[in-house]
């Protein structure tokens, strides 16, 4: 992990202490996109996300691959991307073919998305924490 996946993870922890202890924050290393809302990157309706929610850039949020859902980034998951301000919501599920990946909402500004590329960085996911489980 690189100097600003340490911060990140910092700052999750420190944000984790204060509000939210109900949850568990883990760190995953992901290769991250942008996407938008146009027919050539979604289906016929470019702002309904997989789980039914409009999409808006009014809330920051995410698609992730397939594979990503059973460790937990589900559905209004919060998740906290390096190198990003805030807290962004999984709202969206990518192609099947994606692995180990998301894609950051990006409205409609195609030009936007294509400057962020494709990058891998670190994320930070936040998960309700089991009352079952023994953290080490």
């Amino acid at each position: 992990m690189n100097s600003l996946g340490y911060v990140l993870l910092f700052l999750v922890l420190l944000q984790a202490c204060k509000a939210e202890e109900e949850y568990v924050w883990k760190s995953l290393e992901v290769k991250a996109s942008a996407y938008n809302s146009v027919p050539s990157q979604t289906d016929s309706d470019p702002f309904i996300g997989a789980w039914g929610d409009t999409l808006s850039t009014r809330e920051k949020s995410i698609a992730v691959s397939r594979d990503l859902i059973p460790l937990g980034l589900t559905h209004d998951t919060k998740v906290m991307i390096e190198g990003l301000p805030g807290v962004y919501l999984v709202k969206d599920k990518m192609a099947a073919r994606w692995k180990r990946k998301i894609d950051i909402y990006m409205g409609e500004k195609v030009e936007k998305a294509k400057k962020w590329g494709v990058k891998k960085l670190s994320i930070a996911y936040a998960v309700k924490r089991d009352s079952t489980t023994i953290e080490k």
